[in-house]
């Protein structure tokens, strides 16, 4: 396989709504669709896409939410041997997306049966793949799949979006971490993300990537600070833009491009999801 993703998928409903939501507040609702969705899920629905061979290993739930979740995922080709399926409801999201914006606010919900351990990490799945991408859905699974990953020189990507020990863990252990921008930020007590970026790098991290949003996207790559802006589009839904910018990353990576082309690749291919609603519909 050329990824490998582990972590979450998702059951979304998205909700197109005229105005962010105010507590007592009463709006209409302009729009709603069920779409699938998660963070690992549609990063690899963005590789397959790109052309990579792809496997998912997750946990789908046995009702309807899961069925359609799994079917897209292998209508793109996504190979799902690895994943299982558990008697519990799928993970699912609630979108409320503003008509104006774009801008999105989430409301999800994971099934404590949906949980993977380390024990549910097959032999040789992680080694044999070019790249291995996790998020924190399955924090044991997670860090040991990472870690193996780069054990056996595999590159290893991230979505983390936290600052606690199991996001820690996962960008100290990763080879090309990707972050949101707030984290290298909290994790480091830095000003500012150049130094920030630098106080994290360690002689393993090839590149550090941060997401910034609709500013763009920023890396350290070696001892070179790139940041490279956002391409200007009409946004309908900014959801998942972030993980489809880490498949276009991952895509790009693979290619063998130079850093400022790999971040202005990942920020085109994100623009493009934001002018389309949901995570995984295009």
């Amino acid at each position: 396989m050329d990824v490998v993703g582990i972590g979450e998928n998702s059951f979304d409903v998205v909700v197109r709504i005229p105005a962010p939501p105010v507590a007592g507040g009463k709006q209409p609702i302009l729009s709603r669709q069920t779409m699938p969705g998660g963070q690992v899920a549609t990063t690899l629905w963005t590789c397959a896409a790109l052309g990579l061979r792809t496997a998912y290993l997750g946990a789908f739930g046995d009702d309807d939410a899961g069925r359609q979740v799994r079917e897209a995922l292998a209508a793109r080709g996504v190979d799902l041997s690895a994943s299982v399926t558990r008697r519990a409801p799928n993970r699912s999201a609630m979108i409320l997306v503003d008509e104006h914006t774009g801008g999105r606010t989430v409301f999800h919900q994971h099934d404590a049966a949906l949980r993977l351990g380390r024990e549910d990490l097959p032999a040789d799945l992680v080694e044999g793949a070019r790249v291995v991408h996790v998020d924190a859905t399955y924090p044991e699974l997670a860090v040991l799949a990472a870690s193996r990953a780069r054990a056996a020189g595999r590159i290893v990507t991230t979505d983390v979006d936290g600052d606690d020990e199991v996001a820690r863990a996962l960008v100290l252990g990763a080879t090309h971490p990707v972050m949101a921008e707030h984290v290298p930020l909290a994790m480091t007590g830095e000003p500012d993300l150049e130094t920030a970026l630098r106080a994290l790098s360690l002689p393993h991290h090839a590149m550090l990537c941060v997401t910034l949003g609709d500013r763009g996207s920023a890396m350290l790559a070696g001892d070179t600070f790139y940041i490279v802006p956002a391409v200007r589009v009409a946004v309908v839904d900014t959801t998942g833009a972030g993980d489809v910018f880490r498949g276009a990353f991952i895509h790009a990576l693979l290619r063998g491009d130079a850093p400022e082309h790999i971040l202005r690749l990942a920020n085109a291919t994100a623009a493009m999801s934001c002018t389309r609603d949901g995570a995984i519909n295009h």
